[in-house]
Formats: structure tokens, C-alpha cells, sequence
């Protein structure tokens, strides 16, 4: 690896602009058939505040935000994203099924016109993310990850599933995310991301980091496996690592190895796949209780 790869933000929009409208579509059509009034496995949260919460509002536009953060080189601190999302889901309790789904269109319409005209120059330069800073391309994957995750929740309110390409694309921005915020923090290391589908693989060597797509075999080094489903849910706090792993519904192959990356979690407590990190800690000596951080985010 070299100091200068970036992982899919260094691959270009080309690849991420792809993997992110596709999420987009799919969760449209999901908004679209869900009753946003059907409560959710989020407490206190209906389907209408999962789609809320995604919507691009005159209030809250996530991306333009991310976007000025970029062109400001990175400046500011971490939104509280837990409290941005119960100021921004409050103040739009009562609006209509139509306003929902045309803020969440808003959203779509914002990323594409990023991936159509925005300089080239802002891909990858740093931006103040929920989670810490990462290359704006990296961030606008993230959006993937998202999308996958509350496809699942809307999925469980009575929704048409998720599509398992939306699904990999999920855990595309999981390796991502996860792999950037390695090499940020100086930790060399990485993970497969493994399913019956395939899955993705990730490597920091600070600086950079390489993600790259399995589609076949089991990669050497860690390797975290399960159904798509079940390693988003794992990773989203959806679902306990823990009693998934002794369900047998999700295997982990050189915990030893997948611990090198579990400080990620003490720089950033929300991080995407939080959880899972969290259990390689627990099991390999232990850190401390770093799951009870993560309860009640909701991504």
C-alpha cells in the first residue's frame, strides 16, 4: 500500500456515485410503500421519523453542511448527532407523508448534484463527519451505510426489504469509514467484511487505507461474517455482536487482529461497526463495558 491511497474516496465518484443513488432509490421505494405512522424498532421513533431524519429540511441540510466544512478545510468539531436528530425529528413531527417524501427526494438531489458539479478538488479533502474527520467522499458513501441500515428498520415497519446490492453497498461504507478512521488514527490493521455474497475488505497503513471487494473465498486476517443483514444490524447496534456470534449467526475469525482496531472506538464512540469493535475488546482482555456507550444511537 501506498501513504497516498485514499480507499473508494481515491477510486472516485465513479465508483461511489453508483453504490449511494442505488441506496437512494431503494429506500424511496421503501418510504414510499411504508406507513410512516407504524411504529419502529427505534423507541419512541414511527417510520415517519426514521424518513425525517433523512430528509434534507430548510433547517437541516446535512450535506450542504458537510460540504461548507470541506471547503473550510475541516474546520469544527462533531455534531451531536443524537441531538441533532431529536431537534430536527421535533420539529418536523407533524409534517405530511408528501412533505417527508419530498425532503427525502431534497437529499437525493443534493448528492447527486455533488457527484454532477462539484470541484473535484473537495472528494478528498477533510470534513467534519458525526464521527470525526474524513475525505467528503468518504462522508457521502457513509450515506449508503445509512440508507441500508434504515432500509432495515423501515423493512421491519412493513417495507419491501432492503435489495442486496444496497445491502454490500451498506457494508462497502462500513469498510470505508471503518478504514479511514484507521489510518487517522495511526492504527494499521484492517477486516473482511464477509457474507454468502461476498464482501469487502479493508486495510489501513497510515496514512491511507485500500478497500476492495471479495467475491469469493475467505481473505486472510480477520474476517467478521455473517448474512448482510445480520452484520449491519451487528455493526448498527440493531442486533447484540455477542449473542449473534453465540447464535452462530455471525463468526469471527482473528479476534487478535480485529482488536488492533478497536481504539477506533474510544476516538469515536458512534462510529459505524462500534459494536463489533467493541466485542473484540470485550473478548480478547477486555477494555470495559464500550458496547453500553453505544446504546441508543441510532445511526
Amino acid at each position: 500500500m501506498t501513504g497516498a491511497q485514499r480507499g473508494l474516496a481515491g477510486a472516485g465518484r465513479e465508483v461511489v456515485g453508483p453504490l449511494v443513488l442505488e441506496a437512494w432509490d431503494a429506500f424511496l421505494v421503501q418510504a414510499e410503500a411504508v406507513d410512516l405512522a407504524r411504529s419502529s424498532r427505534l423507541p419512541g421513533w414511527r417510520a415517519h421519523e426514521v424518513c425525517v431524519h433523512l430528509g434534507a429540511w430548510p433547517d437541516h441540510e446535512a450535506l450542504a453542511d458537510l460540504t461548507a466544512s470541506a471547503r473550510a478545510g475541516g474546520a469544527g468539531t462533531p455534531a451531536d448527532v443524537d441531538g441533532t436528530n431529536a431537534r430536527v425529528t421535533a420539529a418536523h413531527r407533524d409534517a405530511s407523508r408528501e412533505e417527508v417524501l419530498a425532503a427525502l427526494r431534497r437529499n437525493r438531489e443534493a448528492t447527486v448534484r455533488y457527484l454532477a458539479d462539484a470541484p473535484p478538488e473537495l472528494d478528498l479533502a477533510p470534513a467534519v463527519s458525526t464521527v470525526g474527520r474524513l475525505p467528503l467522499l468518504s462522508v457521502v458513501l457513509g450515506q449508503a451505510y445509512e440508507l441500508a441500515v434504515h432500509g432495515l428498520d423501515l423493512a421491519a415497519a412493513g417495507a419491501p426489504p432492503v435489495p442486496p446490492s444496497v445491502l454490500q453497498a451498506g457494508l462497502a461504507a462500513l469498510a470505508e469509514v471503518t478504514g479511514s478512521l484507521a489510518a487517522a488514527s495511526g492504527i494499521r490493521g484492517g477486516a473482511a467484511l464477509l457474507t454468502p455474497d461476498g464482501g469487502w475488505v479493508f486495510a489501513a497503513d497510515p496514512p491511507g487505507w485500500t478497500v476492495t471487494r471479495v467475491d469469493g473465498g475467505r481473505p486472510a486476517g480477520a474476517v467478521v461474517e455473517a448474512p448482510a443483514d445480520v452484520l449491519l444490524e451487528a455493526a448498527s447496534g440493531r442486533a447484540n455482536p455477542a449473542a449473534a456470534l453465540v447464535r452462530r449467526r455471525l463468526r469471527v475469525r482473528d479476534l487478535p487482529e480485529l482488536m488492533r482496531l478497536a481504539p477506533i472506538v474510544e476516538a469515536a464512540p458512534g462510529i459505524p461497526g462500534g459494536p463489533i469493535l467493541a466485542l473484540a475488546a470485550r473478548t480478547v482482555g477486555g477494555t470495559g463495558d464500550l458496547l453500553g456507550r453505544l446504546r441508543g444511537r441510532r445511526g
